[in-house]
């Protein structure tokens, strides 16, 4: 017979049944009292692993419930070890919702030759290296590239993508060799400087003839190390020759356009070097659109700036007026309503609140205009695909942008965009994440995410005739 171990007693006629049973010590009511615990630490754990069912109700068929109980149980005894000192734990597999596409509310039934657009900051793997107390609750085999190149192109596979702009990469080589497997082709173009990362554009070969590419190094005009690149794609039909110097300028300008790919400068307090790069990144845009016929543009990337920031501002409605915005502020990273802090020398609050022009000298504003103008215009009419493709506010900020798509220990925010003019009209996007749901991550890179970014992702067609709206 084995021993008895706790829990429930042994009735009594089996305590008769075996008399030397009755001379051990009876736990004075440590049975009951371990029973009682053993019930409200069920319930304690049936509670969290039912509320976070109901948050993820909407994929149900992807959260198994041995995840969520386990999920729910490690959660239940963190709480009361180590307080105050939180370890970096693994989160569980499938606890991430899956994203989901959006359709366009609009009739699209004369939109034609749709194909998947993706824009993706990857982390680069050095810039990582250089800032780990971003990534304070990522385990290590989580940043290694090895590991996230391939969760990547698993990622990128599965929105089967005909064009794809990449920011920060610095192993483009690794990229190209897994995505030529899956018949891309790509172009790249290196940061200026000590910087060892670039932007890369890859593009479906069976789907797109590359006829033009170039690139612009924002160091040449004192606009820093950073870099744009451009491609002019033209879209392959079968009974078309591959020969691009056999094409028309009939056939070139029809379904044809451009493709340009940037990653702002970070630097949140030089907004008169991002206006400056934006500012070229639009003007080599209308230059090359007009120079192949007036053709359909896609302007993609990282702008390190926030939506209803004045950067957006000048992107969506073609001109800013530089004097009704602070130089810090132009990004929308720095809060206007936090008062600064001088570091290095103390300054009166009476002359810290000067006029909007004193704080733009003539070297800024040349960097942000080109010229001594305090005004910025651009002769593009662009749309934000996910402004055009309204979602829910579990997802969304009142201008329809992503309420994040990025997350790390000291940002969760929006600063990647895809813009497009006219002649191209969305289908659908793929929504990022909720807010909710991402948090839970802890921060980005993760399992099943492989930067600090999200991807934007949509499907953009050629619009009909007299659609051009």
């Amino acid at each position: 017979m084995g021993r008895f171990t706790g829990g429930e007693m042994p009735p009594a006629k089996e305590l008769a049944k075996h008399p030397t049973s009755s001379k051990r010590k009876t736990p004075r009511y440590n049975g009951d009292r371990r029973e009682k615990r053993k019930k409200r630490r069920v319930t304690a754990v049936q509670t969290e692993a039912h509320s976070e069912t109901l948050s993820l109700a909407d994929n149900s068929n992807r959260t198994s419930t041995s995840h969520m109980h386990a999920y729910a149980h490690a959660n239940y005894h963190r709480g009361g070890e180590h307080r105050g000192k939180r370890k970096r734990q693994r989160p569980p597999a499938n606890t991430v919702d899956r994203r989901k596409w959006v359709y366009s509310p609009r009739d699209v039934s004369h939109c034609k030759d749709g194909f998947v657009f993706v824009s993706y900051n990857l982390l680069a793997v050095e810039n990582a290296k250089k800032h780990p107390d971003l990534y304070p609750n990522v385990l290590p085999e989580l940043m290694d590239w090895d590991y996230r190149k391939q969760i990547l192109c698993k990622e990128i596979r599965g929105y089967n993508p005909g064009i794809m702009c990449f920011q920060e990469v610095d192993r483009y080589d690794d990229l190209d060799n897994l995505l030529q497997k899956d018949g891309f082709r790509g172009v790249y173009q290196p940061r200026t400087g000590d910087s060892c990362d670039g932007c890369a554009i890859f593009w479906k070969n069976e789907l797109f003839t590359l006829l033009h590419k170039e690139s612009i190094e924002f160091e040449r005009f004192g606009l820093r190390n950073n870099v744009a690149q451009f491609c002019v794609f033209k879209r392959k039909r079968k009974e078309c020759s591959n020969d691009s110097n056999a094409l028309t300028s009939e056939d070139m300008s029809s379904q044809s356009f451009l493709v340009g790919n940037i990653h702002v400068l970070f630097n949140p307090k030089r907004g008169d070097i991002k206006l400056g790069q934006i500012r070229l990144l639009v003007e080599n845009a209308q230059r090359l659109s007009q120079e192949w016929g007036n053709i359909p543009i896609v302007l993609a990337g990282d702008l390190n700036s926030m939506p209803k920031s004045a950067v957006y501002q000048f992107l969506t409605s073609s001109k800013l007026d530089i004097r009704m915005h602070e130089r810090i502020h132009i990004s929308g990273q720095i809060d206007p309503s936090v008062k600064p802090t001088y570091r290095f020398k103390s300054v009166p609050a009476a002359r810290a609140r000067k006029p909007l022009m004193h704080r733009w000298t003539d070297e800024e504003l040349r960097l942000a205009t080109g010229t001594v103008s305090v005004h910025l215009l651009h002769q593009l009419k662009l749309c934000s695909a996910y402004a055009g493709v309204p979602g829910t506010s579990k997802t969304r900020d009142d201008l329809g942008e992503p309420l994040a798509t990025s997350f790390h220990s000291k940002f969760l925010g929006t600063v990647d965009y895809i813009w497009h003019t006219a002649e191209l009209v969305p289908l659908r996007v793929l929504d990022p994440l909720p807010v909710n749901i991402l948090r839970r991550t802890r921060g980005l890179p993760s399992e099943e995410w492989g930067s600090d970014h999200l991807a934007l992702v949509c499907e953009l067609a050629f619009a009909g005739e007299g659609d051009e709206t």
